[in-house]
């Protein structure tokens, strides 16, 4: 128990007398003094497909240099002071426009600004090995820099941004949420489907003067985690086919299609004229009714966690279940 006056210091022969309330207000001050050194001076080693990187504190001013990355912070509530141009709906993919749409663009995914990433003043940059292996060194002399290996790895991405971010709680949150969203919807697809479950779909892109078959990818991941199957001719260490004659259209076969493409003319006309082929009425997903038109960008483009709840959004609409 404090006595009502405390001796603390022997000051020119006397002493200063403190009652108790200014006593243990100047332990309160001095323990959050304590506190903010030891924060500033907080030193982590977050290992990333480079090596590893030294990250002091918590970053205030990060950029990050692939669409998944930007994703993942919004996710993460990292504060970003760069972005890369979006593939499509440039220079900001509409579902994060409002929140991302004032800060500074600095280049292309595939060739970012490193005059304008400089000029900023980053203490933290994300980018990803398999867009920007050659340059990492030319990043680290900016900032502290970690790499992801790919860009479409979104759990992944989410784990090493909380790390690098010093935000690993709010990442487990996160994933958490979104694991409970994939067991809900494997729970119901089965319920309904029941003895056929799973399914064998295949993701399908229409281009000007092609189509594709996706094996893996942003999208593959997903189906995989939501428990769909590929059809065997699908299960390939590789992205994916490049089929330019409507004779090759047997290959796309599985029981369900997810479909995506860019608004543009000549690649809707390229669609019209492959689904109207008698081959493409042969296919399962097209007699069973199972060919579904989805948004490029949460399918494809975006590669985040928070498009991959828009992908999801959109199987819970397409299969009619309700969340």
């Amino acid at each position: 128990m404090f006595h009502s006056l405390i001796i603390t210091k022997q000051f020119k022969g006397g002493f200063i007398l403190l009652n108790k309330k200014n006593y243990i207000a100047i332990l309160v001050m001095a323990l959050v003094l304590t506190l903010s050194i030891s924060v500033m001076a907080e030193t982590r080693v977050v290992e990333h497909a480079m090596g590893k990187t030294e990250i002091e504190g918590t970053p205030k001013r990060v950029v990050t240099l692939y669409q998944g990355a930007s994703d993942a912070a919004h996710a993460l509530d990292i504060p970003l002071v760069g972005i890369v141009e979006s593939w499509v709906e440039k220079p900001v993919y509409k579902y994060l426009r409002d929140d991302l749409s004032d800060v500074k663009q600095v280049g292309l995914e595939t060739q970012p600004n490193l005059e304008e990433i400089s000029k900023l003043n980053p203490d933290l940059i994300i980018a990803s090995k398999m867009r920007h292996e050659d340059i990492y060194n030319l990043l680290s002399q900016i900032a502290p820099t970690v790499m992801e290996e790919n860009v479409f790895r979104y759990r992944e991405t989410v784990k090493l941004m909380g790390k690098a971010a010093g935000r690993e709680e709010k990442a487990a949150e996160v994933l958490n949420n979104w694991d409970q969203r994939v067991a809900d919807f494997r729970e119901k697809i089965e319920a309904k489907i029941g003895e056929k479950w799973p399914i064998e779909v295949a993701v399908l892109n229409f281009r000007a003067d092609h189509a594709r078959i996706y094996y893996s990818g942003y999208a593959g991941r997903i189906l995989n985690e939501l428990g769909f199957e590929r059809p065997e001719d699908h299960k390939k260490d590789t992205w994916g086919v490049k089929l330019t004659s409507k004779e090759s259209i047997p290959e796309m076969n599985a029981e369900a299609f997810f479909i995506f493409m860019s608004d543009d003319q000549a690649v809707e006309n390229t669609y019209q004229e492959w689904t109207e082929h008698p081959l493409w009425q042969n296919l399962d997903a097209v007699q069973n009714e199972q060919v579904f038109r989805v948004d490029q960008v949460a399918w494809n483009m975006a590669g985040g966690i928070e498009s991959a709840h828009i992908m999801l959004d959109q199987l819970y609409e397409h299969f009619e279940l309700e969340e």
